[in-house]
């Protein structure tokens, strides 16, 4: 049986470029090279594209080669440049582990949809539109879903710091894994954390502080007929939670802990489980994402954000929820493969 040719795209220029890294070290434990055939495709964060012979820690430096992945879809996959010559490869398949900007906002899924190589994961505009929390927001609250209520702020507008509800948080809105995010108690810390969710984007969101457990939900699948995982909790002994911003995440966090499955009632659980499938499908997500929400001591289901490319670290709550479902990684990578081969065929 002749092997898939799937290129895996990883790194890329945001500050989950070392997430991303790692995602691709797990994907390669558990990507069968009975049924694929790899190329990787590290992006280094200067944004140089380069092909690798396996995403290890020092993969920039071990004979990585200038790769392109081309837009005519003549070619439909690489362009290798070899002692001054283009080689052509062709794609079977794409499947994107860019976190954060430029991997997960749609940019990539624009160049992919340009190649005409089919690929895992989520749409430019379902991609555009759960990057930027505040259109997630809006999206979903003309659905009758829940959110936190929000007030945008828009590059330098000043904000009255007298008239909030405090506690806030304040966040960059188009931002991954907690970068840039302060929980304010009061007025007098709200100009530093403008300050440090700034350094990450221009569009800022100042949310309330939602009070209840906070919930994640992994989606595999199409909309019509996505499946859940197990749901997981994340258990807080202080402070908020900040995900890949720990100096070694493997080894865990200093201040929270993922249990798996959540220590919920069947009840809660299936409710969590319905409302993310519920917002995947509303978002217009497709393939895979991670739901993120809060549970309130009411029972009701408040959405935090949406996760299009989550992580697939060894630590990652994504792989961990699926494999407590019955689905190990290398299952939900033959899934992905077989869903969106499938899409593109209909």
């Amino acid at each position: 049986m002749n092997r898939l040719k799937v290129g895996i795209v990883f790194g890329g220029s945001s500050e989950e470029h070392p997430v991303s890294v790692k995602s691709a070290q797990e994907v390669a434990k558990n990507l069968s090279t009975d049924k694929y055939e790899p190329y990787w495709i590290g992006i280094t964060q200067s944004g140089a594209w380069k092909l690798c012979d396996v995403p290890s820690a020092d993969w920039e430096k071990e004979g990585a080669r200038p790769v392109a992945l081309s837009p005519d879809r003549s070619v439909h996959g690489l362009l290798i440049l070899e002692q001054g010559r283009f080689e052509a490869i062709r794609l079977d398949f794409v499947l994107p582990l860019v976190h954060g900007a430029l991997g997960e906002d749609g940019a990539l899924q624009g160049l992919l949809e340009l190649s005409g190589i089919p690929y895992a994961g989520c749409d430019v505009q379902s991609s555009a539109i759960c990057m930027d929390k505040s259109l997630t927001y809006t999206v979903a609250k003309s659905a009758g879903i829940a959110t936190p209520n929000f007030r945008v702020v828009a590059g330098n507008e000043k904000v009255d710091a007298e008239q909030l509800p405090y506690p806030v948080f304040v966040k960059p809105a188009r931002s991954g894994s907690s970068f840039g995010v302060s929980k304010v108690a009061g007025k007098e810390d709200l100009p530093g954390a403008l300050d440090a969710a700034r350094q990450y984007d221009s569009k800022i969101l100042i949310e309330e502080a939602v009070v209840g457990s906070e919930i994640g939900c992994a989606i595999l699948g199409d909309p019509s007929s996505p499946i859940a995982g197990e749901v997981d909790r994340v258990a807080l002994s202080h402070g908020f939670f900040r995900i890949h911003q720990e100096d070694s995440p493997e080894t865990g966090s200093e201040n929270s802990t993922f249990i798996v499955p959540a220590d919920i009632s069947e009840e809660s659980r299936r409710l969590v489980q319905e409302s993310a499938k519920t917002i995947y499908r509303t978002l217009g997500c497709q393939g895979l994402a991670r739901v993120d929400m809060f549970l309130k001591e009411d029972g009701q289901v408040v959405l935090n954000e949406v996760n299009t490319l989550p992580g697939m670290t060894s630590y990652s709550r994504y792989p961990r929820m699926m494999a407590a479902a019955g689905l190990p990684l290398s299952d939900v990578i033959d899934r992905l493969v077989s869903i969106t081969l499938n899409r593109k065929k209909r």
